[in-house]
């Protein structure tokens, strides 16, 4: 109960602390006060819309360089005010309107060509299209309107970037915050492989999730270190501290990666011991330590480190001393004796890390950073905003240009079918359609199920609270909640978002004494037809399924652990050590592990029709996490014995033949015949090294690569996309 307790505590801080919730505080905020303050003057309906404005900037205002978030908040509110105008005027006739909701949807949508940031723009162009329609005014009412929308963008614009001048590093810290947690909750999660029967398909299912989360983390933190200018290159302790705790941490998550021997052997000789139990047990604590100190940056404080780590380790490394000498019986297989040994020694390195990093907390002197520490240009993606990128993707081809297809003709029938039935709220309909459909069917599936589920909890919640509570400032305290709740959530968990969101619009709505009950059935009505109209046109129109797309993603795949391979072998074959090429495709094995993690937790959402190989391609993702796991341990290994490497010649055949195995492997993803090199098999060790701890560390990776890399091969045959 206790552990129950303290992880429920640990979640609420994490999220306190975090970057959402302060999001939730500065969109709440800026939303809020010019409501507020208007409406003390009789002008609600004015600060209404001057709000609207600055909820359509919000969008926008991603985490990211504050550079690229100005610019992006300038460059919406441009374009929300010059869409409320045509949409003011295009009210005069419903066949203006049609035109304009179909040709916006298509433009609005294709935006996704250019990444988040800029789709996201579009998306604050459709909320401001779709709440305008219907809204019929007198020409300068619509100018007026229109100002008060750019108004209220560059309020909010104002409110962000002040904010960022005050506290420059806190979205950095928070985000740098976020990612160690990550990292721990993936440390958390590699040490369920010592538990005692273990479910390891589903628990490598986890592992490959967390690590879809971990780059997602690294990512913004790398934009939003690399891509700030005061950070890297002035002389601040904090700036200079953010980077090399970062970087550090970067070569902890590679120790943590590292994989020295396979689990179930190892849980088939020790788990009568129980030795496998105690390395749990100290990775789970290091998990914590390393938490620990992702809420210490959060929070901006020290950070204390555990006193009975060492404790544990030293018995940890007594208890294989022993093991060793003989203690527990000679029935124990030396190669399984030294794969503990081996994974002590990365245990007791992975400790030693977190120490360390630990220590930059109390010594944050501006120091100079490494070369290797400010090289950025080769880590960080440079957005691209070429027209001729949009026009590469009119085609049917194009998943976006599908996509905008789809949302612009779904949102035109959404229109006609409100405009048929007279819906009281006709553009609630199109704004579940707008925010519902995604270029993927199963992110837009995933989407109308959370939508729904939140309208419909969040509507009974709203209703019980109008009916119970009368005090207008609990009411108002209430909205407030619900308000902060809602846009603090919308990055982290849609269906928690929706559910603060419909309580907080009805409470709203009671306040402008526009009743409460017939707006909670409409909304319930609204989100279920444009919910249904959204779910069946991405099924049936211009679908976009994954197994279309999967092979692209499994090619890059091997094709990065294949590079990924040689570059680090070549280390062990003459060629001399360089920092900066190895961290070039480490973070490109990160990458497009993460994008092949995705894309089949994405099939896995899918109709069982279009789950083409779904086991195949699980094993498939599982082996080539082993090989980037095994390679990860050879290049620590060359890291921490530059200079010290024993003449490994003699692995090269083995070496080769593991690149031939997945370069071939590639060939037969590639070719649609299938066509497969018979010729291909695992190769024996022939020659017979030293047997010193260190060589035989070496010789059994390579020879435990070798394996996966045929498994790979193998299973790449089976796969039929």
């Amino acid at each position: 109960m206790t552990s129950k307790t303290q992880q429920t505590t640990n979640e609420i801080k994490n999220f306190v602390l975090s970057s959402y919730f302060g999001d939730g505080l500065r969109i709440t905020f800026g939303a809020l006060v010019p409501s507020l303050i208007l409406s003390q003057f009789g002008l609600l309906q004015i600060g209404i819309t001057v709000s609207l404005g600055a909820l359509c900037a919000s969008i926008a205002d991603t985490p990211g360089p504050i550079t690229h978030r100005r610019n992006a908040m300038l460059v919406t509110t441009l374009v929300v005010s010059i869409v409320s105008l045509l949409t003011g005027f295009a009210n005069i006739s419903v066949y203006a309107l049609g035109f304009i909701i179909l040709s916006f949807s298509f433009l609005f949508s294709m935006l996704y060509v250019y990444g988040n940031r800029i789709a996201s723009i579009g998306t604050a162009a459709l909320l401001v299209m779709t709440l305008g329609i219907g809204d019929i005014r007198s020409i300068t009412d619509i100018l007026l309107y229109t100002a008060y929308i750019a108004g209220g963008g560059l309020w909010y614009s104002a409110l962000s970037i002040s904010l960022n001048k005050i506290m420059p590093y806190r979205l950095a810290q928070q985000s740098l915050g976020d990612c160690v947690i990550e990292v721990s909750n993936f440390m958390r999660i590699k040490a369920g492989f010592y538990k005692e029967r273990m479910d390891y398909d589903e628990n490598y299912k986890k592992l490959l999730e967390c690590q879809v989360l971990v780059n997602e983390k690294q990512n913004a933190v790398r934009d939003l270190l690399f891509k700030s200018r005061e950070i890297v290159r002035e002389s601040t302790q904090q700036g200079r501290f953010l980077v090399i705790v970062f970087v550090d941490v970067m070569d902890l998550f590679e120790q943590i990666m590292s994989t020295f021997y396979s689990y179930q052997t190892l849980h088939k000789q020790f788990d009568e011991i129980g030795i496998l139990k105690q390395f749990e047990v100290v990775l789970l604590h290091m998990s914590d330590q390393l938490e620990e100190v992702g809420y210490a940056l959060k929070a901006d404080i020290k950070p204390q480190i555990s006193l009975r780590l060492p404790r544990e380790i030293r018995d940890l490394k007594l208890e294989i001393e022993a093991l060793e000498r003989g203690e527990y019986g000679s029935e124990f297989k030396e190669t399984g004796v030294q794969a503990l040994k081996n994974i002590e020694v990365n245990v007791e390195n992975i400790y030693h890390r977190i120490k360390k990093i630990n220590g930059h907390f109390k010594d944050r002197k501006a120091r100079k950073l490494t070369k290797s520490q400010t090289q950025s240009a080769y880590f960080i993606s440079h957005e691209e905003y070429d027209f001729g990128l949009f026009k590469e993707n009119l085609a049917l081809k194009s998943e976006i240009f599908r996509h905008a297809i789809r949302v612009a003709v779904v949102m035109l029938i959404g229109f006609i079918i409100a405009q048929s039935y007279n819906f009281l709220h006709s553009n609630w309909i199109l704004l579940t359609i707008m925010v519902i459909m995604k270029p993927a069917f199963s992110l837009t599936k995933e989407r109308n199920y959370h939508r729904l589920i939140g309208t419909i909890i969040g509507a009974i919640v709203g209703m019980s609270i109008l009916a119970w509570v009368e005090d207008g400032s609990a009411l108002f305290a209430i909205l407030l909640i619900c308000m902060l709740g809602a846009y603090s959530f919308q990055r982290k968990n849609y269906v928690v978002s929706v559910l603060f969101m419909t309580p907080f619009i009805l409470i709203l709505y009671d306040f402008l004494g526009m009743g409460s009950r017939a707006i909670f059935i409409e909304r319930v009505y609204d989100t279920i037809i444009g919910g249904s109209i959204a779910y069946v046109a991405s099924h049936v129109f211009l679908p976009s399924w994954e197994h279309q797309k999967l092979k692209t993603v499994l090619v890059e795949m091997i094709e990065v652990n294949l590079a990924y391979y040689h570059q680090v072998t070549t280390y062990y074959f003459g060629q001399r050590y360089d920092k900066i090429p190895y961290k070039i495709i480490r973070k490109e094995v990160y990458v497009r592990s993460a994008n092949l993690a995705s894309a089949f937790q994405r099939m896995f959402s899918e109709p069982k029709s279009k789950q083409l190989s779904i086991k195949e391609v699980h094993k498939f993702t599982v082996l080539n996490h082993l090989m980037s796991s095994y390679v990860a341990t050879l290049a620590l290994y060359i890291m921490e014995h530059t200079g010290d490497i024993p003449a490994m010649e003699k692995l090269k055949e083995i070496a080769t033949n593991s690149e031939k195995l997945l370069h071939e492997s590639m060939m037969i993803l590639i070719n649609e015949q299938n066509v497969i090199n018979t010729d291909m098999k695992i190769l024996s060790l022939k020659h017979h090294f030293k047997e010193d701890d260190d060589t035989l560390l070496i010789v059994e990776q390579f020879i435990d690569l070798q394996k996966v890399a045929f498994d790979i091969y193998k299973i790449s045959q089976k796969i039929k996309i």
